[in-house]
């Protein structure tokens, strides 16, 4: 049986922002789940399925306890056991929510990114890792309509969106209505990074910036790409098909 892929973004049909709570006491130390092919945002409820018995224990830690772990982004993810050092160090904050058993020994878990957090020290190996953690404050403030710059920035994303939908990306139905309801910069563009199919790269590089304008501009520059790349895209195929 092939590796399996904890985080494989193919499995998410899910996944998605929402207003759930997130006052929650984080513990300072919980177990790790190492995470391939996504990076999982707060405020993001996803299923991941899990396969490497490390992980299957961390979760049976973690649904033994408060039911939180600490899911970190894997740097490789060809990787079966990772090292400490081919893990990001930025990661966040999940509660799992239900957990089901497979025929073929994978079990399946549904997420809520709760907050980000950094790995201070690796405390255990063995049987699974299990960290210390230091909580990311971040203070997300509303745009009030007095706001024009910010206003200005959120209308952009939110345009880039519809630009990129236009142009045959494939995004869940209701992230428009999500994105149009939203006015907070930092939960936008959380929202735009979580659901449009970003490299691991490009996601892990919004999450670690804690500054929510900065963090908007960022996806911004992001979405800018993607749409040119579809631009282009959409160019090629009509040429092929007028040949």
């Amino acid at each position: 049986m092939p590796p399996t892929d904890e985080g494989d973004s193919t499995l998410l049909e899910e996944d998605t922002l929402l207003d759930v709570q997130t006052d929650f006491d984080i513990p300072t130390t919980l177990p790790l789940l190492p995470v391939r092919d996504i990076v999982v945002f707060p405020f993001m409820v996803l299923p991941l399925f899990v396969g490497r018995d490390s992980s299957i224990q961390a979760v049976n830690e973690a649904l033994a306890g408060d039911r939180m772990m600490f899911l970190l982004a894997q740097k490789d993810s060809s990787i079966e056991n990772p090292a400490p050092d081919e893990l990001y160090k930025t990661g966040t904050v999940a509660m799992v929510i239900r957990m089901l058993k497979l025929p073929d020994g994978r079990v399946k878990i549904l997420v809520q990114g709760l907050s980000k957090a950094t790995v201070k020290v690796f405390n255990q190996r063995e049987p699974f890792y299990n960290v210390d953690i230091e909580k990311i404050e971040e203070v997300d403030e509303k745009v009030s309509p007095e706001d024009v710059k910010g206003e200005a920035m959120m209308l952009n994303v939110r345009k880039q969106l519809e630009a990129m939908i236009n142009l045959g990306k494939q995004v869940a139905p209701d992230i428009l209505v999500i994105a149009e309801n939203l006015n907070e910069p930092g939960k936008l563009a959380d929202l735009m990074a979580a659901n449009l199919g970003l490299k691991v790269e490009d996601a892990q590089t919004v999450l670690e910036i804690t500054k929510p304008r900065k963090r908007l501009k960022k996806v911004s520059e992001l979405l800018s790409r993607e749409i040119e790349l579809l631009s282009m895209q959409q160019k090629i195929q009509s040429a092929a098909q007028e040949e």
